[in-house]
């Protein structure tokens, strides 16, 4: 019998998860990527694997965003522009914003971040991937009581669904991690996470699929999913050229909208664009970090990776577009020096910016398009997308294999029928 044909169309960790565990359920598997390998979100992230968070969808969110909103230094940022179509989706994110909302996806994404860390621990062991994978938590440091009340009322609803967050005064996280200066007051740890360099991660992760059969082609653009008969038959590259397949799966974040959109399916999907400055481990440089953190009040994150940090963060709602502001790098500097005095004057040696799938209700969109038969998208990841890919790709491989998995009932894109985004 001949193995079931796939395209998976983009090439971030999304799409390399779905192709890897589909070609280890056997199928003949092509990735097709418009630019290269981590060229966007997934290879510039701040490189944590962290479960159990609340969502976005917060009550008080919308307050917050409106007071933040014009400062391009805020943790958040909309510059202003005529964008119909965002502020219909902030207007939905606003509903979203409830108690009520935030304890129904806890319910589902506090099990799934826990298979999310076990299959990333079983990956990286499986495959022998070499990532700088760190297994010792991070820190969420706070510099005002208003921040540390703030995250020790999140960590008590982390809490209430089965992981352990530890509360820490400022002289314990100064025992722990010596860079931190005298400004933060306390905080949180977070024992169930796992930081890794997310550019090497996939670019690893890529490997081991291509020693699976799977095909990797870059610079290869689909312009739309061709169908026949009410099922996707394949793809039509920006060059006109036609791929047939058994099955495609849409994994490219933002820009999924457009492609779902061909076939009758509006996401309501914004992107939201984050930054990263990565410092070098040197005198004048960053300090030597032994344990990731996030600054709670400008919610950057700064994570040691191989000779450098990487400090990254901010969100930004200015449509899709890979203008990188200066003041929102600042912001990363910034953040990072009120946290660790000893941040030196040194230039970066990265900068980057990179566009993210926020979905209108905080919680990835996952499993077959209704209408067309063997299409299936997975998207919506928002800041989660490196810590649900691998568990991603073994939902999609379950759902097209139709195999059961009670775990995509919550993420359907049916649940967005009839919603206006």
């Amino acid at each position: 019998m001949s193995r079931p044909k796939f395209l998976v169309v983009g090439g971030g960790v999304i799409g390399v998860s779905c192709a890897y565990a589909l070609a280890r359920r056997g199928a003949d598997v092509q990735v097709l990527e418009r630019d290269t390998l981590g060229a966007g979100a997934s290879g510039g992230n701040a490189g944590t694997v962290s479960a159990g968070h609340p969502p976005l969808n917060r009550p008080g969110r919308i307050v917050q965003a409106l007071t933040q909103m014009l400062d391009p230094a805020s943790p958040l940022f909309l510059p202003p522009r005529w964008d119909p179509k965002l502020w219909q989706w902030l207007l939905g994110f606003g509903r979203y914003c409830t108690h009520e909302h935030v304890e129904s996806c806890m319910q589902v994404m506090a099990p799934l971040g826990m298979d999310a860390l076990h299959l990333f621990d079983d990956l990286i062991d499986a495959e022998g991937i070499e990532c700088g994978y760190k297994t010792e938590g991070y820190f969420e440091v706070c510099s005002t009581q208003k921040g540390l009340v703030q995250v020790k009322y999140e960590s008590s609803i982390i809490e209430r669904h089965g992981y352990h967050p530890q509360t820490v005064s400022g002289d314990e996280l100064r025992d722990r991690e010596p860079a931190f200066g005298r400004d933060m007051i306390g905080g949180m740890f977070y024992p169930e996470a796992r930081t890794l360099d997310p550019l090497r991660f996939l670019i690893e992760l890529a490997d081991r699929s291509r020693r699976l059969g799977v095909s990797i082609n870059e610079g290869a653009s689909v312009s739309e999913v061709t169908t026949a008969g009410g099922r996707a038959t394949g793809v039509r590259l920006s060059n006109g050229d036609v791929l047939e397949a058994d099955s495609v799966v849409l994994a490219t974040g933002p820009f999924s909208l457009d492609l779902a959109a061909r076939v009758g399916t509006r996401l309501p999907v914004q992107p939201g664009k984050g930054y990263h400055r990565d410092i070098e481990i040197r005198t004048g440089g960053a300090p030597p970090l032994g344990v990731a953190c996030v600054l709670s009040e400008t919610s950057v994150f700064c994570t040691p990776m191989d000779g450098f940090v990487r400090f990254a963060g901010t969100m930004e709602f200015s449509g899709e577009n890979d203008v990188m502001r200066r003041a929102r790098l600042e912001q990363l500097t910034m953040a990072g020096r009120l946290c660790f005095p000893d941040l030196g004057h040194a230039a970066p040696s990265s900068e980057w910016c990179g566009l993210r799938p926020m979905a209108v209700d905080g919680m990835p969109i996952v499993g077959a398009l209704d209408g067309i038969e063997d299409l299936a998208v997975a998207t919506g990841h928002g800041m989660l997308g490196l810590t649900l890919g691998p568990v991603t790709g073994e939902m999609i491989a379950n759902q097209v294999f139709g195999e059961e998995d009670v775990r995509l009932q919550a993420f359907s894109p049916s649940r967005f029928q009839g919603f206006d985004d």
